[in-house]
């Protein structure tokens, strides 16, 4: 008697098939102790991965796997067949910050996940990539330039979305961009970009200690930015010009904002007689040593620190409580421009392009205005 075999073997479906790889591929690793280290284990791209997250002593089981899992997350979301129902959450943590982090600088990317952080992801984190529409993302902006939100926190809010979107799209999550459209509303409050006058200028220096002037006037008569005033070492100054090659980000050190911020920013001669005389009192005049240190010599100084004990509490007494570094920065652009006819060299003091120098940082004065009317007026025939 023949006997019939029955194949047992189930037939799988596209989506089945799908379903059976993505848990096939799917890890959630190992992690042991060995040698009194936490040893962390996985498989990546078919070879097994191996690395050491501390000692057993000094770190929890708990951190150690916090750590795994962080190794993993990406892993695991290039194992995961695109499709709409992904977590927007999940999404922008395993897919779209780990590839755009290794494009932007690190301020760049402090600045993006801290936004993200606090304005999207409270809300999104849990919703699928799939179930947003256009109106409600718009809603979104409408309402967080409604709450007061400054036009310039809106219009960056507006580019997440769409950056995010549409890298859903074009890594197969989605088919449209339901951010692609949305626009920065009408009411998202402006910032009044404001400089200050020449008298004004030199009621600020009067008031400032030596330090603190001489801070002020490397961010008002040399255009230099906070960030660039406080990595300043000795070695950085020259008989004419200040070389901008860093800059300090949250106590960080890190490289200028752009291409165009790598620069030779020259000084008048009245700073480089002032910063000789603060050398001459400095405790390390050493190239390698900052020029602004703070108490241990080892660090330079805080930025927000000075601010908050030195520089707000006497512009404020003189009245000048609305000047900060921002404030300095565009006086400087804008009294070079009431000065010189060339935009180009204000650009490159400042380390600007030339549409930001003009577009952001230049405010042309009632006064030069009025000249530059008048002399339209004049140049009309005598009717």
């Amino acid at each position: 008697m023949s006997v019939v075999r029955s194949d047992h073997r189930r037939t799988l479906t596209p989506q089945t098939h799908e379903r059976h790889i993505m848990r096939k591929r799917y890890q959630q690793g190992s992690l042991k102790k060995g040698d009194g280290k936490w040893i962390a284990q996985w498989w990546e791209d078919g070879h097994r991965r191996k690395r050491t997250l501390g000692s057993v002593s000094k770190v929890a089981k708990a951190q150690a796997q916090s750590e795994l899992d962080a190794i993993l997350a990406p892993i695991n979301a290039r194992s995961e067949a695109p499709s709409a129902s992904a977590k927007w959450g999940q999404f922008v943590n395993n897919i779209y910050l780990p590839f755009y982090q290794r494009k932007w600088k690190r301020s760049s990317a402090m600045t993006n996940g801290d936004r993200l952080r606090v304005h999207l992801a409270p809300v999104f984190s849990e919703r699928s990539l799939g179930s947003f529409s256009r109106d409600e993302l718009q809603t979104l902006l409408d309402e967080k330039a409604a709450s007061g939100l400054s036009y310039s926190v809106v219009a960056h809010l507006r580019w997440d979305l769409r950056q995010i979107f549409r890298m859903a799209v074009a890594e197969g999550y989605l088919l449209r961009n339901p951010a692609e459209l949305l626009f920065v509303p009408r009411d998202a409050k402006r910032p009044e970009h404001t400089a200050m006058t020449m008298e004004e200028v030199q009621k600020c220096f009067a008031v400032l200690e030596p330090r603190e002037r001489l801070i002020a006037k490397f961010a008002i008569l040399a255009g230099l930015r906070p960030g660039e005033i406080f990595g300043l070492k000795w070695g950085h100054i020259s008989q004419t010009h200040v070389d901008i090659r860093q800059r300090v980000y949250r106590g960080e050190i890190d490289s200028p904002k752009s291409s165009h911020s790598i620069r030779n920013a020259a000084l008048s001669a009245g700073l480089i007689g002032e910063i000789r005389a603060w050398k001459e009192i400095s405790l390390d005049p050493s190239d390698e040593a900052w020029i602004f240190p703070s108490e241990t010599g080892k660090t330079p100084l805080s930025r927000d620190n000075v601010w908050r004990r030195k520089f707000g509490p006497r512009l404020k007494a003189a009245g000048l409580g609305w000047v900060d570094f921002h404030v300095m920065r565009r006086t400087h652009a804008t009294l070079m421009n009431e000065i010189h006819d060339d935009p180009k060299l204000v650009a490159d003091q400042l380390g600007h392009t030339l549409d930001v120098n003009q577009n952001v940082y230049t405010r042309a004065s009632v006064a030069r205005r009025k000249e530059a009317v008048d002399a339209l007026e004049s140049s009309l025939p005598v009717m």
